[in-house]
């Protein structure tokens, strides 16, 4: 009988898909990574055996995840598309990496996910397996079953008692790690539906919110994060206190029509309160500290990463080559960001850093000013002078 690993999430998905590949012939090895999602880890190996799982893996993965995963990319600034902050693409590899190591424990012939042949994470799951380990054979139940829609996969999850937390009526897909979640499917397949406040799990909408602005202070120590207003806190533990702050002044929330990477284009909500805020933190406290070519190089860089991460390449030789760059970037980007939440909104409000490159004696047009403008005329001039015909 062949051994397959599955990635289980406890979703439809992975849910059917055990019951499925046990109806052809495999043993299904279940492994559960907890990536910060907050889920009953009891109730989904208990969810996994009953749909026909011969063993199940459950790893608490959250602290390597945030320094070896999220870290890096606060550090480079990605952000695909200007708004999707990478937390699902961001698992990925992880989880990977992981069914690759428990294949190779239980000799398995195979690894398998629940993915559908439409998405990103397919493609995320079988790149890195395949860097890791080109012998595994990797199955796709989505993409060869019968079913045609997630109605008929809840009709046959019904049909062999499996319990899941979908209906028809409410019919999102979501996966939630400590970075983020990441909504789809549903109304919100309507363009031109707001979605609705019911698809929404950590942030509050902001017309329910306090008129009250929030103020904290971000303190990052070459590039990490290290304290809110002044207390330290270990990385995960700061992702989770932002993520309940950001989630009361409704932060974080993005709604985008994304490129997917295999072309086409796919409607997607997502919450990222604490994402959000360190981000921006990040962001304004680099745009102190780095040089004006620096920082715009920088922002080349940040796009390219972002894509990486998006297009499953994380173990590639361009984003270790990306990530010696951006460490090189970090040596100065310590120093505290004062921010305002308000009404979904993360706004920096005040800046300070030993490494600061202000220099208010230059920038003031008060009676402090030392800049010489008589220099000006001529620093023109030769700016302009291979322009001039």
């Amino acid at each position: 009988m062949k051994k397959v690993v599955l990635a289980y999430s406890g979703g439809l998905d992975t849910s059917c898909a055990v019951r499925w590949l046990k109806e052809q012939g495999c043993a299904v090895i279940c492994f559960i990574a907890d990536l910060g999602q907050g889920e009953d880890f009891q109730a989904l190996e208990q969810r996994a055996l009953t749909a026909g799982a011969s063993k199940v893996y459950v790893k608490d993965l959250k602290e390597e995840f945030v320094q070896d995963f999220v870290l890096p990319v606060l550090k480079a600034g990605a952000i695909y598309e200007g708004k999707y902050l990478l937390a699902t693409a961001l698992g990925r590899p992880l989880i990977a990496r992981y069914l690759v190591e428990i294949a190779h424990k239980e000799k398995a012939h195979a690894v398998a996910h629940g993915c559908t042949g439409k998405g990103n994470d397919q493609v995320r799951f079988e790149v890195t397996v395949g860097i890791l380990d080109p012998k595994l054979e990797i199955i796709a139940p989505v993409r060869e079953w019968e079913f045609k829609s997630r109605e008929e996969e809840i009709e046959y999850a019904h049909m062999y008692n499996i319990p899941i937390d979908v209906s028809k009526k409410k019919p999102y897909s979501v996966d939630r790690n400590l970075w983020g979640i990441s909504i789809e499917a549903g109304v919100l397949e309507n363009l031109e539906q707001e979605p609705p406040e019911d698809a929404y799990l950590i942030t509050k909408s902001p017309t329910q919110i306090s008129t009250y602005p929030k103020y904290i202070e971000v303190y990052f120590e070459k590039g990490m994060p290290k304290k809110i207003d002044g207390r330290v806190y270990k990385l995960k533990d700061l992702i989770n206190h932002l993520n309940e702050i950001g989630g009361l002044y409704g932060v974080g929330r993005s709604d985008l029509v994304e490129n997917r990477l295999v072309g086409i284009k796919s409607r997607e909500i997502y919450e990222a309160p604490a994402a959000t805020i360190l981000h921006v933190a990040h962001k304004e406290l680099e745009s102190l500290v780095l040089d004006r070519e620096l920082a715009h190089f920088k922002e080349i860089i940040s796009l390219k990463y972002a894509e990486l991460v998006y297009y499953g390449l994380w173990y590639s030789p361009l984003k270790e080559a990306l990530d010696s760059f951006v460490h090189s970037t970090q040596k100065h980007v310590t120093g505290t960001i004062k921010l305002k939440l308000f009404k979904g909104n993360c706004i920096p409000v005040g800046r300070k850093s030993a490494h600061s490159l202000y220099k208010k004696e230059l920038s003031t047009y008060g009676k402090e000013d030392k800049f010489d403008q008589k220099l000006a005329e001529g620093f023109i001039k030769i700016w302009g002078m291979p322009y001039q015909r």
